[in-house]
């Protein structure tokens, strides 16, 4: 009985923070990486239930913003260009 009645009431107390939708990518994340909403420094490898999505994604896959241009794993060395696209663009920096 006890046992529960604490359970119960530290629910309302625990600020939950787990790995999911990145605290970078949250409208509340304020400056030097503190939450605007729990007023405590986050990990960018954390969120929250307030988590809420940046608005702005950037989308803008071409040869420029690939993690191969100009790389020895370039898959199409004497095409890659700015402006250009193939199916083995990879990402410059990726979150989990």
């Amino acid at each position: 009985m006890v046992i529960s009645y604490l359970r119960e009431n530290l629910k309302l107390k625990i600020m939950s923070i787990r790995i999911g939708n990145s605290c970078i990518n949250c409208e509340n994340l304020g400056a030097n990486e503190v939450c605007k909403v729990h007023g405590v420094k986050v990990s960018t490898s954390y969120t929250c239930d307030s988590f809420e999505m940046k608005a702005a994604i950037k989308n803008d896959p071409n040869c420029i913003t690939c993690a191969r241009y100009q790389e020895p794993d370039c898959a199409n060395p004497s095409k890659a260009a700015p402006g250009m696209l193939c199916s083995h663009w990879a990402p410059q920096s990726a979150q989990a």
